[in-house]
């Protein structure tokens, strides 16, 4: 007796929230899936007048020089860190900010300095090693060097990672190296 008790109440305000849903949708006036919403496999068509512009043409990786390469990579690592840095500076001028956020945001402030002095110091040590134009990424997990092709001998990974190893905490293998 007590069970269908239970199922009826259960069924009850099952019925309820459907109600519910359903005068809501019925009276906000949207439908149920808007014409303008992607959808997976959906079609999209292309005008065949439409021209890419000479700056879009020039930034196509696949048609850039590896010095260009590297140098749209070193920009957008230099705007990803200043972004960073500024958020980190937002929240210490807040006045309102706890004292644990203002302690998070110096830590994290000062652990992107440390990080952007020895990328800049693996930069300079390869450079100094024979190598034209290098490129390091650091992060928690490990580093990323890109250097290259040309530049690449025999003994070059070893050189990489003895100079990555000098200035990062970081394990042997979690270095890795890239050819440009």
């Amino acid at each position: 007796m007590k069970i269908k008790k239970q199922h009826i109440l259960v069924s009850a305000l099952v019925l309820a929230l459907g109600a519910a849903v359903y005068l809501n949708w019925h009276f906000s006036g949207t439908p149920l899936i808007s014409p303008s919403s992607k959808e997976l496999g959906a079609a999209t068509y292309v005008s065949k007048e439409a021209k890419a512009t000479t700056d879009e043409i020039k930034t196509t990786s696949r048609d850039m020089t590896p010095e260009q390469k590297l140098a749209k990579a070193r920009t957008e690592r230099a705007q990803a860190q200043d972004q960073v840095l500024e958020e980190s500076k937002t929240i210490l001028q807040a006045s309102d900010s706890s004292d644990e956020a203002k302690a998070e945001a110096v830590k994290a402030a000062t652990a992107i300095e440390e990080r952007i002095l020895a990328q800049n110091n693996i930069e300079s040590i390869l450079s100094a090693k024979g190598f034209s134009d290098a490129l390091c990424y650091a992060s928690d997990k490990g580093c990323t060097v890109t250097v290259r092709k040309a530049d690449l001998k025999d003994d070059s990974p070893l050189i990489i990672k003895d100079a990555v190893m000098s200035q990062l905490k970081v394990e042997f293998n979690d270095i890795v190296i890239v050819e440009l």
